[in-house]
């Protein structure tokens, strides 16, 4: 019996990165999932990973930023299998990065549309289905960006800072309803969403893993896990909490100090968009 056994769970921003993992990981301990991203042949792949561990799964064309995307996301959830478990608000991007005297107003408008939108959208439009069925789980991925100041981009640290707090916010309202909802924050992963930046996985992989006290850069399963328990009846007893994942980065960092993090990686004003798509 899986931990998500009989479960129905709709997951933003799963073609590639987090999403993907978590995707195939619930997908292998039970449950059925709506793959929810703008990436159509990454959605597809996922699809196919996640029945081949034995799970089944729906691809959903999705713009999280879009409140008829985020609907239609959830109504083929239940459409499909009947009903809404859990949903993982984890679609994501870089956003503006640069000095905040040069970002347009354009740009950080951009990366809350994504970045905190996306996670309103799926929180208001998935309580009903979830009041419904007598209680669910809703995740959101927050960051350790949200959570300490640091050398980085401003539009991204903001909004995921917001993205914890309407975390709290929303599981008062709603723990009457048996719903809980939690967020997570994840330190350094190593994901596509690095591809804008640079090419050079393995260097990626070396920056995040001196980043952390543990020593190693972090992969979308251990992400993965996180998800999974939050997503399970073990986390039955947890709510409007703010799950940091990041390999001890929290406990003591110099990565956001480097002039190779804030200005080789990021350097000059800049978007960076979804993962599949090149800068």
């Amino acid at each position: 019996m899986g931990r998500l056994e009989n479960k129905v769970a709709v997951i933003t921003g799963a073609a590639s990165g987090i999403g993907r993992g978590t995707a195939i990981r619930f997908a292998g301990e039970g449950a059925a999932v709506v793959i929810a991203d703008l990436n159509e042949e990454g959605g597809a792949a996922a699809v196919r990973e996640c029945r081949e561990n034995g799970g089944n799964a729906v691809f959903q064309k999705t713009d999280v930023a879009s409140e008829a995307d985020i609907r239609a996301a959830i109504a083929r959830a239940v459409k499909e299998f009947g009903k809404l478990d859990i949903i993982y608000n984890n679609a994501g991007v870089v956003g503006a990065a640069g000095s905040i005297e040069h970002t347009s107003v354009d740009d950080f408008d951009r990366t809350h549309a994504v970045l905190t939108r996306g996670v309103f959208l799926g929180m208001k439009h998935a309580i009903p289905e979830m009041r419904r069925i007598g209680g669910g789980s809703i995740i959101s991925t927050a960051s350790v960006a949200g959570l300490v100041g640091g050398y980085g981009a401003h539009a991204y640290s903001a909004a995921k800072a917001a993205v914890i707090n309407l975390t709290r916010s929303v599981s008062l309202e709603v723990a009457k309803h048996k719903i809980r909802v939690n967020c997570i924050c994840p330190g350094g992963i190593n994901t596509p969403i690095f591809n804008a930046l640079t090419s050079d996985a393995n260097y990626i992989e070396q920056l995040l893993a001196a980043a952390c006290s543990l020593k190693r850069a972090g992969h979308p399963e251990d992400i993965a896990n996180m998800a999974l328990f939050l997503a399970s009846d073990e986390a039955q007893w947890i709510t409007g909490q703010a799950m940091v994942v990041d390999g001890g980065m929290t406990a003591g960092s110099t990565i956001y100090e480097s002039a190779e993090w804030g200005g080789g990686m990021y350097g000059a004003n800049a978007y960076f968009g979804p993962s599949f798509e090149k800068r």
